[in-house]
């Protein structure tokens, strides 16, 4: 059924502020699943459309928003969420901050897109917790290469006889985190052991050379089992490796370079995978070497080789099958 109408939701941590568009009724409500079930049916009695007819619409918050889209998806409600910095710019010039106000254009963005938006779909229960886990990794390992750095600096400068406790606690916290990072990885690898369909993509692309399994986890997590991007080259777009032109009329005639607009971290270990198969692949290396003996910049032949790694993980996933390494049987 065609959308016709639009809610839209300032999501917050204690309070969700919200606007319908077409009547602009408004009011909030707690950010707990009563309040969230009050919201729910408030819009359905003040709204004069069916709820298949109804979109929601809300930035995406991470853990704040987290309850919302479940309970939107567990009863079949159409909602989208949507980029904090695609909201803000469809805002225009803005002077202060109002949730109220926010709530209102949140909806109105929503009903002039409606015709093009596509309801989210929530991704599986394994996929979000592969996510959480891999994001609190991250924070270990953040913490523990602090550590590593301060008793570097502690075994230069101090000595230990004289700073016992100094030493003892940043060797215990390492070690400790270094335990609890350790229990992460053995915790995602048996929720994809268990899953019959992670499992599989995560064969098909540790299959590829280069491709390890940090980041073949992270590619199953950020694509939502490789469901939410329908080609390489717009996930390429997402993660800041897609070069895009830079010219206009006669007189700006720039680079082509990639967009700072990125999801760093999948970007990060893209272009580590990317050095890792110039050093160890046969082929990616002959391919670096003759670009960079024909003068071509070394950084814009990795970049290449980023987006060759990726066209190969999209490829093997839609086929079905792992990657074969063709050189190997050249005579």
């Amino acid at each position: 059924m065609k959308i016709k109408e639009t809610v839209g939701i300032d999501v917050g941590k204690m309070k969700n502020e919200v606007r319908i568009h077409t009547n602009q009724k408004y009011k909030n409500f707690d950010n707990t699943v009563t309040g969230i079930t009050s919201m729910i049916k408030w819009t359905l009695a003040s709204s004069n459309y069916a709820k298949e007819q109804i979109l929601f619409a809300f930035e995406h918050t991470g853990i704040y928003s987290q309850q919302l889209s479940v309970y939107l998806t567990e009863n079949g409600f159409n909602y989208i969420m949507l980029p904090g910095l695609e909201i803000r710019r469809s805002m225009g010039i803005t002077r202060g901050k109002d949730d109220k106000i926010d709530a209102k254009k949140i909806a109105l963005y929503a009903y002039r897109r409606k015709d093009e938006l596509k309801p989210y779909e929530l991704p599986s229960k394994n996929i979000k917790e592969i996510k959480s886990l891999l994001n609190l990794r991250e924070k270990l390992v953040k913490q523990r290469s602090g550590y590593k750095v301060t008793l570097c600096e502690y075994k230069r400068f101090l000595k230990r006889k004289e700073n016992t406790t100094l030493f003892s606690v940043h060797e215990k916290m390492i070690n400790e985190l270094t335990k609890q990072i350790n229990k992460i990885e053995n915790n995602l690898m048996d929720i994809v052991d268990n899953d019959e369909n992670l499992k599989k993509l995560y064969k098909l692309l540790t299959s590829i050379k280069g491709i390890g399994q940090k980041t073949a986890l992270f590619m199953i997590a950020y694509t939502g089992g490789f469901t939410r991007f329908e080609t390489w080259r717009k996930f390429a777009s997402y993660c800041g490796i897609a070069p895009f032109p830079n010219t206009s009329g006669i007189s700006i005639r720039g680079k082509t370079k990639v967009n700072n607009l990125a999801n760093k971290k999948i970007k990060s270990l893209l272009d580590l995978c990317a050095k890792s198969s110039i050093q160890w692949n046969s082929e990616m290396k002959l391919y670096y070497e003759r670009r960079i003996a024909d003068g071509k910049s070394k950084m814009g032949t990795i970049n290449i080789v980023r987006n060759k790694l990726l066209s190969r993980m999209f490829a093997v996933v839609r086929r079905g099958t792992p990657y074969v390494d063709t050189l190997a049987y050249c005579a």
